[in-house]
C-alpha cells in the first residue's frame, strides 16, 4: 500500500469514527492515536496475569489449593470469556468512552437515564477502587522486592508513600499524551507475554523437583476453617475472578482508537482470551514448582515473610536467589504497567461521566487539554480520589480492604447490567462485531455467571468470622447503591444526560423529566 493510500485509509477511519460518535451525540475531542493492538494492550495490562495471579495466589492456595488455582482458573476463564463476548457485542454498536453507562442508557426501554446513572456510579467507584488496589498492590510488591534485595524495612507508612509516588508517576505518564500511553501499553503487553514465558521457562528448567501433573491439577488444601468442600472450592475461585477485571478499558479508550467499532470489541475479548491461556501456563508452572506439597509445606508458603507465596516458590525452587529476585522484578514492572493502564481507563470513564454532567464539578473534569488531547483534569481527579481511598491503609489493612472491596463486585455489576438490558431489548441492531445466533445463549450465560459470582463475593471466606476476615463487600455495595439513589433524587435527574438522550433535534429538559417515571 502506498503512503498516500495509507494516509487516505487512516483519514477514512477517523471520519467514520467521528461520524459514529456524532450519531451518539458527542463531539470528537480526544485524539485518536491508538491502534487496535494498543486498545487490546490497555485491557490486557489491567487484567495483568503477572499482577493478579501473583498477588491473589494465596486466596486459592488457602481455599482449595492446586485444584482451585489451575482448574479453577480455566473454569472461571470460560465464563468470563462469555461476559467479555456479550459486552463486546454492545461495544461494537456504541464505541464511546462512557462505555457501560452509555450502553445502559441506549438499551433500557424505560428510565434509561436512571439505569445509566446507577451503572455509571458503580463503574466510576469500581474504577477508582481498582486503580487504588492495583497501585497499592504494586507498592506492596516493590517493598517486598526491595526488602529481599536491599534489606529495606517494610512499614505501613513506607508502603503508602511509595504508593503515592507510583500513582503520581502514572498520572504524569498519562498527562503527556495518548501517543506515549499507546507506546507504553504496547511495551506492557509484550512485557507481560515475554515476562510470563520467561518465568514459566525458569520454573521448568532450574528446579530439581516438580510436582506431578495430577497433584498440580487436582491437589487439595483447606485452610479456611470451613469443612464443606464445595464451598471451600468456590471461595478459591475468587482468585481468578479478582484477576479477570478491567477489560472494559477497551471501551473507555474507544474514542482514542482508530476503527473503534471493530477494534474495541476485539480488544475486550482478546485481552480475556490471551489472559486465560497465559495465566494458566503461569499458574500451572508456579504450582508444579512447589517443593513441599504437604499441608505443612503449603501452610509455610501461606505464612511466608515475603507476603507473596509465589515469591517464596521462586526462592525455594530456583536454587538461585538472584534469579528469584529477578523474576520478582519482572512481576514488579508488570504491576507498574498495570497501574498505568488502570489510570488511563479510570480517567477516560471519569471524563465521559463528567461530559454527561454526573459528577460534582463536571465542567472541570470534562475539559480536554488542547495540546495533548487528553482529559488532564480527570486524570489528576482520579489520582487524588485513589489516594484518599487508600489512606486507611496507613492505620489498618482491614479498613483498606473494606473500602476497596467494591472494586470487583462494583465493576461486574456495571458489566452485567448492559448485557441484561441488551437481552431485554428487541430492537437492538448488532454492529459490525457481533455474535450472530450465539448471542442469546452467551448473553444469558454471562448474566447468570455474574449473579453467581456476586453472591460468592458477599459470602464469608473464612471461619470463624472475625473483624479481620469479615467480608465487607455487601456493605460497600449497599453504600454505593444508597449514594446513587440519594444523589439521583437530590439533583442527578435534573441534569444527567439530558442533552444526550436524543442526539438528533433539540430537547426540552422539563418535558423529558415529566415524561420519565420516577422509579427504576
Amino acid at each position: 500500500m502506498s503512503q498516500d493510500s495509507a494516509s487516505t485509509s487512516a483519514h477514512a477511519h477517523l471520519d467514520d469514527d467521528a461520524r459514529l460518535l456524532a450519531e451518539m451525540g458527542y463531539k470528537q475531542e480526544l485524539h485518536r492515536g491508538m491502534s487496535a493492538f494498543s486498545n487490546f494492550a490497555v485491557s490486557f495490562s489491567i487484567i495483568s496475569i503477572l499482577a493478579g495471579c501473583i498477588t491473589s495466589y494465596a486466596i486459592a492456595l488457602n481455599s482449595g489449593g492446586p485444584s482451585a488455582i489451575t482448574l479453577g482458573w480455566l473454569v472461571v476463564g470460560a465464563f468470563v470469556v462469555c461476559v467479555a463476548l456479550a459486552m463486546a457485542e454492545v461495544c461494537s454498536v456504541y464505541p464511546t468512552a462512557g462505555g457501560l453507562y452509555f450502553w445502559a442508557s441506549r438499551l433500557a426501554r424505560r428510565n434509561n437515564r436512571q439505569w445509566a446513572w446507577f451503572v455509571g456510579w458503580f463503574n466510576f467507584m469500581g474504577e477508582v477502587a481498582v486503580t487504588a488496589a492495583i497501585d497499592f498492590g504494586c507498592a506492596t510488591t516493590w517493598m517486598a522486592f526491595m526488602n529481599l534485595t536491599w534489606g529495606v524495612h517494610v512499614t505501613a507508612t513506607g508502603t503508602f508513600l511509595l504508593f503515592v509516588g507510583i500513582i503520581i508517576v502514572h498520572g504524569l505518564l498519562n498527562t503527556f499524551g495518548v501517543s506515549l500511553v499507546s507506546l507504553l501499553s504496547m511495551v506492557s503487553a509484550w512485557w507481560h507475554v515475554a515476562g510470563a514465558l520467561f518465568i514459566v521457562a525458569m520454573l521448568w528448567i532450574l528446579p530439581d523437583h516438580h510436582q506431578s501433573v495430577g497433584w498440580t491439577l487436582t491437589g487439595w488444601h483447606n485452610g479456611t476453617g470451613w469443612t464443606f468442600g464445595p464451598y471451600v472450592l468456590l471461595m478459591g475461585l475468587l482468585m481468578a475472578q479478582y484477576t479477570y477485571t478491567g477489560y472494559d478499558a477497551s471501551a473507555h479508550v474507544a474514542e482514542e482508537t482508530k476503527g473503534a467499532a471493530l477494534a474495541a470489541p476485539r480488544g475486550i475479548v482478546m485481552s480475556v482470551v490471551v489472559s486465560v491461556i497465559g495465566g494458566f501456563l503461569l499458574l500451572f508452572s508456579i504450582t508444579a514448582a512447589i517443593q513441599n506439597a504437604s499441608p505443612a509445606g503449603i501452610d509455610k508458603l501461606l505464612g511466608t515473610s515475603t507476603g507473596l507465596p509465589p515469591a517464596q516458590v521462586f526462592l525455594d525452587s530456583l536454587n538461585s536467589p538472584f534469579m528469584a529476585k529477578f523474576l520478582l522484578f519482572i512481576v514488579c514492572m508488570a504491576q507498574f504497567f498495570c497501574g498505568m493502564a488502570s489510570v488511563t481507563a479510570n480517567s477516560r470513564m471519569t471524563y465521559a461521566f463528567s461530559r454527561d454532567d454526573a459528577l460534582p464539578g463536571s465542567r472541570l473534569w470534562a475539559k480536554v487539554n488542547p495540546r495533548t488531547g487528553t482529559p488532564t483534569n480527570s486524570i489528576w481527579f482520579c489520582i487524588v480520589l485513589s489516594i484518599i481511598l487508600t489512606s486507611p491503609a496507613l492505620f489498618s489493612t482491614t479498613a483498606y480492604l473494606a473500602v476497596t472491596s467494591i472494586a470487583v463486585i462494583g465493576l461486574y455489576i456495571a458489566y452485567v447490567v448492559p448485557v441484561f438490558l441488551r437481552r431485554r431489548q428487541p430492537d437492538f441492531t448488532p454492529g459490525p462485531w457481533n455474535l450472530g445466533k450465539w448471542s442469546p445463549v452467551i448473553g444469558w450465560i454471562a448474566v447468570v455467571w455474574v449473579i453467581f459470582i456476586c453472591i460468592l463475593f458477599i459470602l464469608p471466606p473464612g471461619s470463624p468470622v472475625t473483624v479481620d476476615n469479615f467480608n465487607y463487600a455487601p456493605i460497600a455495595v449497599l453504600v454505593v447503591a444508597v449514594f446513587a439513589i440519594v444523589t439521583w433524587y437530590a439533583g442527578g435527574r435534573n441534569h444527567f444526560m439530558l442533552k444526550k438522550i436524543e442526539p438528533e433535534g433539540d430537547i426540552d429538559p422539563e418535558a423529558l423529566r415529566e415524561a420519565e417515571p420516577s422509579a427504576p
